[in-house]
């Protein structure tokens, strides 16, 4: 008999990228897969196998919309769970998964009343909300980033990110040190960019020593909004450059690197560790658990990486590591093997063990399995 995974994401790629590479592993392994999520995070599914059933639920959160929005919020989850309930009766998974994010909240609260096996995956070094919710609740809570904060009486286990295909097929890639040749920045800040970077980056390019900025090429994902004002700002300064709200091909770009500049998004961290690239991380000031410093600090602490805080983000000192970096191919180096030295490339693997381990556990309400422990 097939067994069913039910994994239940939100609709950004920090939820979605390792979601989709244990459905692509589960698959591989014979297993019937469904992702359960909102309406919103249904747009975000493009990357997954057209194998992957799509089952959308209602869910929503209190941090959008108006008064009346906020009001509903309750209802639409409830109506959710209601929904996941049902569906789960009948399909009865085998385990169900939940990554976080307010989308995942029916599944994982379904999976806990009808007593199935069940785990949280935090990609973070921080717990999210949701999955500070259900951490309690699951057999098993397994961490991308480690070590992670976690409640008392709750023990992680740490499995890493798990990262796309993609990204795995270019795992070390032979890393090109600075050099006085052609070289590329990739710049990231998220799916849909970010202001901040869009602002500080360009002009800190500009202010390259010539010889050092001559040779540089620059791949940078912008807001829409912000893509015609950076395309402009680059071609007026002649920099060769390429501006988009998204790059379907990251893994490519940040193996053709010779630096990248990014938020600290988890997926992020584990695909320049895998990939093994320096780093320049610019940790999002807005994160209410300052969960990107700490996604950025073990490579940091390793020397794969400089974290900036917003605060010190400016044209002149990102000039100046930039700098750094660029013209010490020794230091550019160390970096990227020590960025590699950090890296889980199993962790899609050590995810699938903790599964089908899982799968295997009697359907009972504990928070973890003797053979978890």
């Amino acid at each position: 008999m097939t067994q069913t995974l039910v994994i239940a994401a939100g609709g950004t790629g920090g939820h979605m990228f390792p979601a989709q590479a244990l459905a692509e592993a589960m698959l591989a392994k014979g297993w019937a897969v469904k992702l359960s999520t909102d309406a919103r995070g249904a747009r975000y599914t493009g990357g997954f196998p057209p194998e992957v059933e799509i089952e959308v639920l209602s869910s929503a959160t209190f941090a959008r919309g108006g008064l009346l929005a906020k009001l509903a919020v309750p209802f639409r989850i409830v109506g959710g769970i209601i929904s996941a309930v049902w569906k789960m009766q009948r399909t009865k998974p085998s385990v169900v998964v939940g990554f976080g994010g307010y989308p995942s909240i029916p599944a994982v609260a379904a999976a806990w009343i009808l007593r199935r096996p069940r785990a949280l995956h935090e990609q973070n070094g921080v717990l999210g909300r949701v999955n500070q919710v259900f951490a309690k609740r699951v057999n098993a809570v397994a961490c991308g980033t480690w070590p992670t904060e976690l409640p008392k009486e709750v023990e992680g286990i740490d499995t890493g990110n798990p990262v796309r295909s993609a990204v795995l097929d270019r795992a070390g890639a032979g890393y090109i040190e600075p050099g006085d040749y052609p070289m590329s920045l990739l710049v990231m800040g998220g799916s849909q960019g970010a202001r901040i970077l869009s602002d500080v980056v360009p002009p800190a390019i500009a202010a390259l020593p010539m010889e050092l900025r001559r040779n540089i090429r620059v791949d940078q994902q912008a807001r829409e909004e912000d893509i015609e004002r950076v395309t402009d700002y680059y071609e007026s300064e002649a920099i060769k450059a390429d501006i988009k709200p998204f790059f379907k091909d990251v893994p490519r770009r940040m193996s053709e690197c010779q630096l990248v500049i990014a938020r600290s998004g988890a997926s992020t961290v584990a695909d320049i560790s895998v990939i093994g690239r320096p780093a320049i991380f610019v940790p999002l000031a807005a994160a209410i658990r300052d969960e990107q410093t700490a996604n950025a600090r073990s490579l940091a602490e390793a020397g794969a990486a400089e974290i900036m805080q917003e605060s010190e983000f400016t044209p002149e000192s990102l000039c100046a590591k930039i700098t750094e970096i660029l013209t010490d191919p020794d230091r550019a180096n160390k970096m990227a093997s020590a960025a590699l030295s950090c890296s889980k490339p199993d962790a899609t693997e050590r995810l699938v063990d903790l599964v089908e381990t899982l799968s295997q556990t009697p359907t009972q309400n504990h928070r973890q399995t003797e053979a978890l422990t």
